[in-house]
């Protein structure tokens, strides 16, 4: 699919992360204004709210742009999201009528500030992608155990904490927690010292459902994609994961990317997952390409630094799609409901610059990573930004999902002080 046009002349840039093609979704607020939702494109936002007050948007008989969040618009179900996208094209495209009227409804991006697009309702993370699993599990039970007997035949997940998910820019504080090392005696409280980032993607939910769906209604179900940052304090998890896995370890943070990118703009980039070394049970095979060509990268900012690349790596290298992620949760017939968020477990590629998380990179501390500072890092220190990026790349155009980005904070002096 080739590049569609749109009057608004920085849409139209190939490097640009939102053409006409893509129209994500987002909440901004100018000033000391409200937050409101908003549609990207080029350099710019579309007021919604505004734009349902004057009818240029109008999808049902009551307001569904009247609160800061995309949760409304995704409870009315494909049909409403598939008007929605049409009329926004129509508006939008090069030759459009009634261009003057959208004119008035536009605000520039650089003015703007980003906040969550929509509200959490609950919120898993999937330990999904095989070249990851596969390290991890090298690292710390050799090569031949490197993968649990389940691995290849279920996606593995836990259950997060959705009041810890965040919009990209807001700054992450480092943790305290029961840690033991090895050589330790007995377990001790202290600020977390092997704090990581894992690059993945979050799939959201659209559509509620009540018992076990399949896989393709489980694609249906997925209203849009974000970056996700699973920050994980590797020292904390070491000392509780046995017997039931992470818990506080995940706790402190989930960052997301601020725009809400849609299945439909990321159609012409299906591709299929990797070839299955275990035929998967009738409920969870692939019912056509699953997975999404997204180039994805890492950067790392030392404070007054410039930032590096640490890993590049890309989405099709998942070993679960997202839709098989979402058809195995329900398969003990858990409800799923309008806003969860499913992270898609760290994204590694088979390359050592592939490694979406330190822990990889560094090979557990023991092959520090250097940045173009000079600098090494085997985990995240202080004050270091963090920043993940990902990209489709169409004929003459870039699927963007803007920066999601956190800086990391010292830890409290005293996390008990009032």
């Amino acid at each position: 699919m080739p590049l569609k046009k749109s009057w608004i002349d920085s849409a139209n840039d190939p490097a640009h992360p939102f053409p006409l093609n893509n129209l994500p979704y987002g909440v901004f607020s100018i000033g000391e204004n409200e937050p409101r939702c908003g549609v990207a494109i080029g350099d710019m936002i579309l007021d919604m709210a505004a734009a349902e007050e004057t009818g240029l948007i109008a999808l049902a008989d009551y307001p569904l742009f009247d609160v800061p969040f995309w949760n409304d618009l995704m409870a009315e179900g494909p049909t409403v999201w598939a008007a929605l996208r049409d009329r926004l094209t129509d508006l939008l495209a090069d030759g459009a009528d009634g261009q003057e009227a959208v004119e008035q409804l536009l605000v520039p991006m650089a003015d703007a500030t980003l906040h969550m697009p929509f509200m959490v309702s609950e919120y898993t993370d999937f330990y999904a992608g095989k070249h990851h699993a596969t390290n991890i599990g090298t690292m710390f039970r050799g090569a031949e155990n490197a993968l649990p007997p389940n691995w290849l035949h279920i996606p593995i997940g836990y259950n997060g904490r959705a009041s810890s998910v965040y919009v990209s820019g807001t700054d992450i504080r480092r943790p305290w927690g029961q840690l033991k090392g090895p050589n330790d005696d007995k377990p001790r409280f202290a600020p977390c010292a092997r704090f990581d980032l894992e690059l993945e993607m979050g799939a959201i939910v659209g559509t509620d459902s009540t018992g076990p769906i399949t896989v393709q209604e489980a694609d249906d179900n997925i209203f849009g994609y974000v970056l996700l940052n699973d920050w994980s304090a590797r020292d904390i998890q070491a000392w509780e994961y046995q017997p039931l896995g992470p818990f506080q370890a995940k706790a402190t943070a989930t960052t997301i990317s601020p725009w809400i990118v849609t299945k439909p703009a990321l159609e012409p980039f299906r591709t299929d997952t990797p070839a299955r070394e275990v035929e998967l049970l009738d409920h969870l095979k692939d019912c056509g390409p699953m997975l999404y060509d997204i180039e994805l990268e890492v950067t790392l900012a030392p404070e007054g630094k410039s930032e590096t690349t640490i890993a590049r790596t890309n989405y099709k290298e998942m070993y679960y799609s997202s839709a098989q992620q979402l058809a195995h949760h329900t398969t003990a017939g858990s409800p799923m409901y309008v806003g969860d968020l499913l992270g898609s477990g760290t994204i590694s590629g088979p390359g050592k610059t592939e490694r979406g998380s330190l822990i990889e990179l560094s090979w557990g501390g023991k092959e520090p990573v250097t940045l173009d500072s000079g600098e090494t890092r085997s985990f995240l220190e202080d004050n270091d930004t963090l920043t993940l990026r990902g990209a489709a790349r169409g004929d003459g155009y870039t699927i963007g999902f803007g920066d999601c980005t956190g800086k990391l904070l010292p830890a409290l002096d005293d996390p008990y002080k009032r």
